[in-house]
């Protein structure tokens, strides 16, 4: 089956609208993406716009500023439109009365939360508080847990501790942004074959595969930022590489059925 892909940007106004996106996707054999909005960013127009022009092709995870006194209706807004999904930081609170009214609203409207941030926020107790206060919600941690970004401290006890959250039921993770583990060397000519992620960097998938269960990871090429790494090719081939030894129904589940049941659900 064609992949989904699970974590990826759009807009006329930064990065590159939706158009060059469905490119890649058509160039790569990607069937779907999931859209998922900037950081920082809260009008949700545009993505729910390219869902009602692609919609057997696209889905919407918007955000919704938390610290808005009116950010629970805004969350019940934007889901009675088709958004799918809703991108909050794990310390994300409202304010007034109740700190955890934007997440509430979110589990009320059976939205998944895509959880983006630093390492050091998925690892807090609060992090851990959030996601059992809400057992029902998915949580989806991006690009490894924080593990890609370059302020993440990446040590071995802190990639254990990443691991660990596959204790928490309703926690997944999305592989993507995997280019920034494996720079290119400027200095050396690049390989006439696609090139392949370090293997100690590549090993971590197979231990997040093992710690979470292929139930639990979604495979994304956090386009269009991966154009200026790996490429959209590289970040599907190299994912398919490393597991390419697993059984055909895992590598389904990690590269389609997880993002269609999640973000799709019966849509076709």
């Amino acid at each position: 089956m064609p992949p989904i892909d699970a974590h990826c940007h759009a807009s006329p106004l930064w990065y590159e609208p939706v158009e060059v996106l469905l490119f890649q996707m058509d160039r790569g054999g990607v069937e779907k993406a999931v859209l998922t909005q900037l950081l920082g960013q809260f009008h949700n127009d545009y993505q729910q716009e390219c869902v009602k022009r692609f919609p057997t092709r696209l889905a919407s995870v918007g955000a919704v500023d938390p610290q808005a006194l009116d950010a629970p209706q805004q969350v019940r807004k934007w889901a009675g439109r088709g958004m799918v999904g809703l991108r909050l930081r794990p310390d994300a609170r409202s304010p007034a009365g109740d700190p955890f009214a934007i997440w509430r609203a979110a589990a009320d409207a059976g939205l998944a939360i895509s959880c983006a941030g630093p390492t050091a926020l998925f690892l807090s107790e609060g992090f851990a508080e959030l996601a059992a206060a809400f057992p029902h919600m998915p949580f989806i941690l991006e690009h490894l847990g924080g593990w890609v970004r370059p302020d993440c401290d990446r040590s071995d006890a802190s990639w254990q501790a990443i691991l660990a959250l596959a204790r928490l039921a309703n926690v997944s993770m999305k592989i993507a942004a995997l280019g920034q583990l494996a720079p290119r060397p400027i200095s050396q000519r690049l390989p006439e074959a696609p090139p392949i992620l370090d293997d100690a960097e590549g090993a971590r998938l197979i231990q997040a595969l093992d710690a979470f269960g292929a139930a639990r990871l979604l495979w994304g090429s956090d386009f269009p930022v991966v154009s200026s790494r790996e490429g959209y090719g590289n970040a599907l081939a190299w994912t398919r590489a490393l597991f390419a030894d697993r059984p055909p129904a895992e590598a389904d589940a990690i590269f389609r059925g997880n993002a269609q049941r999640i973000f799709f659900g019966d849509r076709p």
